[in-house]
């Protein structure tokens, strides 16, 4: 191709010396045109010259360009021969490899056909071997129910029985002395542990009651606090959501009546502060119980928060510690619901220091527990229920959640400390004086007791003792029997936790008695 370039180039050149003399012929004329040839053929001999100067340049450029793509392609071939030589050398390898390994799986194959000619003969002595202890065995057999006169059945069902009174007797008594032990060590942890916990907490228990009545001074007041045809004690009442009752038969005593604890502390404080001013009339009364109502609440916010902070335990949610705070107005059998919440809470954590559980987690848990009876005055349905709704809507931990709803057995239990949470309102409610229990609760709770165990077979008589504490069975000796005690004091227990409600626990202790009476001589 630059060939043909340089060869166009030349021949352009000579065109333009042509062109370039005619023009000086022209123009010079003829006297000139001797001269403008001579410069034309040397301009046509240079042009020819540097025309093929220049192709033997481009051949020879072109030639070491070829020859420099051969060289490559030469490499580029020895080297995928010598590529394909290697595969082929791995090859011839791999195959000399695959002949010994063949030739090792022959040799094994070998080897497993000889061991298993050499088993099968083996088992044959074996078979042979066992038929002859077979013989051995069944003569023996033959000969020992010869000499004993029982046929193997007989003698196998008579030492099974023999076998099953001796385990029933050593059974009971293991049991017995497996039962004893580990009441006797449960008892010793127990007691250590509650006796540590009660000390460590001495919470002091003054009962709070809301005042439910007041006694008026002055007779007149009353007159001023009904008001024109009732103005006064309806408006009174439309304002604080309570009843004012005033008895004919003690006319100085007013009766404040209604459900919620904190609106009838709000209606107590009112009508006291109303007794203290002489001013009777609405507009005194909408500023008095707006005024009280105000600083009830703010009670209620620093009794929760002197909670927490006594516990040591972050606050949490707002309406959490204004719940709790409700709590001092509330009383339960006559004990105060928030202190009886602050001792729970202090009984758990001293008990969960024990036995190596979260006590931060578990005081909070026994603090809220009761949190749903500053709910359930105001809306429908069981305190663990709406406590247990609160807590989880206000972001509570699921296990102080669980606690608060299964302290009562309403849900299932998924951690120890909820278990420990009703065991510790158990004890915070059940000690002497904390609070009141009815002639008529004690003594159903003891038929009913009572009641139970008789249902049993083979039960005589049963006595409840220690308020209930303590029942004492005795049992007939004829269906009965002593390795029979153990089994039915079991059940007995196990019944009482299925049917009963009961604070602490109930010993179960049964009684089985024979007498044999024999007379000697002649009347």
């Amino acid at each position: 191709m630059s060939v043909v370039l340089y060869s166009l180039l030349s021949v352009v050149i000579l065109a333009a010396g042509l062109g370039a003399g005619w023009l000086l012929s022209s123009r010079l004329g003829k006297g000139s045109l001797a001269r403008a040839r001579a410069q034309a053929d040397a301009i046509l001999e240079d042009a020819k010259i540097q025309g093929e100067n220049l192709r033997k340049l481009e051949l020879a450029k072109a030639r070491e360009a070829w020859m420099a793509e051969q060289a490559q392609k030469e490499a580029e071939y020895s080297k995928r021969l010598e590529s394909v030589k290697n595969i082929e050398r791995a090859m011839n390898r791999r195959d000399a490899q695959l002949q010994q390994v063949n030739l090792k799986l022959q040799e094994k194959e070998r080897a497993l056909d000889e061991a298993k000619q050499a088993l099968q003969g083996r088992n044959c002595e074996l078979d042979a071997k066992l038929a002859e202890l077979d013989q051995a065995i069944a003569s023996y057999t033959a000969g020992l129910e010869k000499a004993a006169g029982l046929s193997a059945d007989e003698a196998r069902r008579l030492l099974v029985q023999s076998l099953q009174s001796e385990a029933e007797l050593e059974a009971s008594a293991m049991i017995r002395q497996i039962k004893d032990e580990a009441k006797r060590t449960a008892e010793q942890e127990a007691q250590k542990i509650i006796t540590l916990a009660i000390e460590r907490v001495a919470v002091d228990q003054v009962v709070e009651r809301t005042t439910s009545q007041l006694k008026l001074e002055d007779e007149s007041i009353k007159g001023r606090l009904i008001g024109h045809e009732g103005r006064n004690i309806k408006f009174f009442e439309e304002q604080t959501g309570m009843q004012l009752l005033i008895n004919n038969d003690d006319p100085n005593t007013v009766v404040i009546s209604g459900f919620n604890p904190v609106a009838r502390e709000v209606a107590r404080r009112s009508l006291e502060r109303l007794i203290q001013s002489g001013k009777v009339h609405p507009r005194k009364i909408q500023e008095i119980v707006g005024k009280t109502k105000k600083q009830v609440q703010r009670e209620c916010q620093m009794a929760g928060e002197d909670a927490f902070k006594q516990l040591k335990l972050s606050q949490g949610h707002p309406e959490i510690v204004k719940l709790l705070g409700r709590l001092k107005y509330r009383t339960s059998y006559g004990q105060n619901v928030l202190n009886h919440s602050i001792e729970v809470a202090e009984l758990c954590g001293s008990m969960a220091a024990e036995l190596g559980l979260d006590v931060k987690l578990a005081k909070r848990a026994g603090l809220l527990h009761d949190i749903g009876k500053a709910i359930d005055v105001e809306r429908e349905g069981t305190h663990p229920e709406l406590g247990g709704e609160a807590a989880r809507k206000y972001g509570e931990h699921e296990v102080v959640v669980n606690a608060i709803e299964s302290h009562h057995e309403d849900v299932e239990v998924i951690h120890p400390i909820s278990i420990l949470v009703a065991v510790c309102d158990a004890i915070s409610g059940s000690r002497p004086g904390a609070r009141r229990a009815s002639m008529a609760d004690y003594i159903r709770r003891i038929e009913t007791l009572e009641g139970l165990v008789k249902g049993f077979g083979g039960v005589e008589q049963c006595f409840a003792l220690q308020a209930g504490r303590e029942i004492r069975v005795i049992v007939k000796t004829d269906k009965v029997g002593d390795s029979r005690l153990s089994f039915l004091a079991s059940d007995i227990s196990k019944k009482i936790e299925e049917e009963m409600d009961y604070p602490g626990r109930v010993k179960v202790t049964l009684i089985r008695e024979m007498k044999a009476v024999e007379y000697a001589g002649t009347a």
